[in-house]
């Protein structure tokens, strides 16, 4: 069944890119853990959701879609359809994008942690706990 594109580009517009409900929902688990946080930081590659400046931690909140969440499978189902090409260019270009970001940041000294969006709705203390063991080891990285 073919969508009206009109509905689509409509859809395709309310897609946000920041201050989505996962971001917001991880935000507010760790300012109550009493972490504290940047949001959406330009200066740094791949403009991390949220980052910790001082563990020097850049966190990303991944949406499974658009960031292909078991891209052997989802790649199967996009090809099946609308406008395949377009949308699995598209999936593969953000995936590429995400690793070279990520390289980026590690070159910088920075520590890279994402999550799958589905992750932190089913249980956001898990992904503060995550972050904890990210602090901890870090903080025992600068006494050795």
């Amino acid at each position: 069944m073919a969508r009206d594109k009109e509905i689509v580009t409509k859809t395709m517009k309310r897609v946000k890119s920041k201050d989505t409900s996962i971001e917001i929902a991880l935000r507010k688990a760790l300012w109550k853990k009493g972490f504290r946080y940047r949001k959406n930081c330009v200066k740094l590659p791949g403009k991390p959701d949220i980052i910790i400046p001082k563990y020097k931690i850049a966190i990303f909140c991944d949406s499974e879609f658009f960031h292909g969440k078991d891209w052997e499978k989802l790649k199967l189902q996009l090809q099946r359809g609308n406008n395949p090409d377009y949308w699995i260019k598209k999936i593969e270009r953000n995936r590429q994008r995400d690793r070279e970001n990520e390289k980026k940041l590690i070159f910088l000294g920075w520590d890279v942690v994402r999550f799958w969006g589905k992750d932190i709705v089913k249980d956001v203390y898990n992904c503060v706990r995550v972050v904890e063991e990210m602090i901890f080891d870090r903080s025992i990285d600068d006494f050795s």
